[in-house]
């Protein structure tokens, strides 16, 4: 009864019966490895397409860039001549995909270099850090394109691989990193790349064994186990950085977390707002900045003492209360038991309501700059790896003579005694930052 069972459930995910003519299959994707004429062209446009929609920002353009770049060709020909050990096929298929992979990047670097809008959009970034999980998407992406080209109704999913793998964007992004300089951008970008190669390109090797193509014969059987072995170890080559750097992305999830729930669980209680918090992984200290009712002295150390709850054992707890935020509560309640009393105090409660404003606005600015810190923060790892640390603030300056006054946003940033932080590298800091946080007005001060 278990082996009908098993046998029943086997002709429901049986592939043999929808597979078409294995030498059509085969005719098919040889043709698409080829990368000449028309191909090339609608290669270069798609470049263009994917190229303008980073630049903008546009998830659209870069989705129609996607669907109609031809890239995926040659990689299914490489996976397919592994497959089939058609060793022909697979240099001819390696040399358009090392053509049409060039090309792509030249196209990219030129337009980046014309292109007046320089500043890395999150469209770009996010195809800078590949991991674990871009090769799962790679894998089974080219796994559902393999079974809908040898098989009928194929319907829309080609398409679909062609959005879900992205080839396009990675390439585009590298072209970026060549044309501005940043290394780091183009190595990662590039990489993710190299990731949705290898496994789409397995995962047709896969299907193609898994629907018993018929093998070319190998004069030496050495050969076969030497390109088996080569298979395995590019696939490993590929998996390894994205494994490490999905491990690093899991962990630093979970300690966001940890941090969130204890903050949620040991400091929150009525009349208090916590408004931000930070981790200094130097120091070692988790800071907390809180309004309102103040956190005691025996609350904050019975926190500090359930750290070792949520992971957090090696750091020390800070809480941050300031008067400013016991203002705005103590204006609130003056204004509260006003209201009784209209008529005759009308114009106190209009001057109350005025201060409270201005103590709300003034703490909102605090919190804007403060938040803007920890945003810019990855990206200024990206662009300027000289920085370690960087701290934002608005301050009013007033002239002593005239009394006149000045408003202006002080930036203190503190380089890595390693690297080189030369003027040039200050200037471009200076005028990135002028754009990023949206100022007319900045000084940046650099604390060795």
């Amino acid at each position: 009864m278990i082996m009908n069972f098993i046998e029943r459930v086997g002709d429901y995910f049986n592939l043999m019966p929808d597979k078409e003519d294995e030498q059509t299959i085969v005719a098919q994707i040889t043709e698409g490895v080829s990368f000449k004429g028309a191909n090339l062209w609608v290669l270069i446009f798609a470049i263009f397409i994917a190229s303008l929609g980073l630049n903008v920002n546009s998830t659209a353009v870069i989705i129609g860039a996607m669907l109609i770049s031809p890239l995926m060709g040659p990689i299914v020909g490489m996976g397919l001549a592994v497959g089939i050990n058609d060793f022909e096929l697979l240099k001819r298929a390696f040399k358009n995909f090392g053509v049409a992979t060039l090309i792509s990047v030249l196209t990219a670097t030129a337009y980046f270099l014309m292109s007046p809008l320089s500043e890395a959009q999150s469209e770009l970034l996010a195809r800078t850090s590949p991991t674990l999980y871009d090769v799962l998407i790679a894998f089974c992406g080219g796994a559902a394109g393999i079974i809908a080209l040898c098989t009928r109704g194929k319907g829309n999913v080609i398409p679909g691989v062609a959005i879900a793998t992205a080839l396009m964007p990675p390439l585009c992004t590298a072209g970026y990193g060549l044309a501005t300089g940043h290394l780091l951008y183009f190595l990662g970008a590039f990489y993710l790349f190299f990731i949705n190669t290898v496994f789409i390109a397995l995962a047709t090797y896969c299907g193609v064994r898994l629907m018993n193509f018929h093998k070319h014969e190998y004069k030496l059987v050495e050969n076969a186990v030497k390109a088996r072995r080569i298979l395995i170890s590019i696939v490993i080559l590929a998996i390894l950085p994205a494994a490490y750097m999905t491990v690093h992305i899991v962990q630093q999830s979970i300690f966001d977390n940890n941090v969130r729930k204890f903050i949620k669980t040991e400091l929150t209680q009525r009349g208090t707002q916590i408004i931000s918090n930070s981790v200094d992984k130097d120091s070692l200290k988790l800071r907390v900045v809180a309004v309102g009712r103040e956190i005691s002295s025996a609350t904050q150390a019975e926190a500090q003492r359930r750290l070792k709850q949520y992971g957090l054992d090696s750091y020390t707890l800070r809480v941050i209360q300031g008067t400013q935020s016991d203002s705005v509560l103590a204006l609130s309640n003056q204004l509260t038991s006003l209201t009784t009393n209209r008529e005759v105090e009308h114009k106190r409660l209009l001057q109350l309501s005025t201060e409270n404003a201005n103590l709300s606005l003034q703490l909102d600015e605090y919190k804007r700059y403060e938040a803007l810190a920890v945003e810019i923060c990855p990206e200024l790892a990206s662009l300027f790896p000289q920085i370690s640390k960087i701290a934002l603030q608005k301050v009013m300056e007033v002239n002593r003579d005239s009394a006149d006054r000045r408003a202006y946003v002080i930036a203190v940033i503190e380089s890595d005694g390693a690297k080189v932080f030369t003027k040039e590298d200050a200037r471009k800091l200076h005028d990135w930052l002028m754009v990023r946080i949206k100022t007319d007005s900045l000084m940046v001060i650099r604390r060795e």
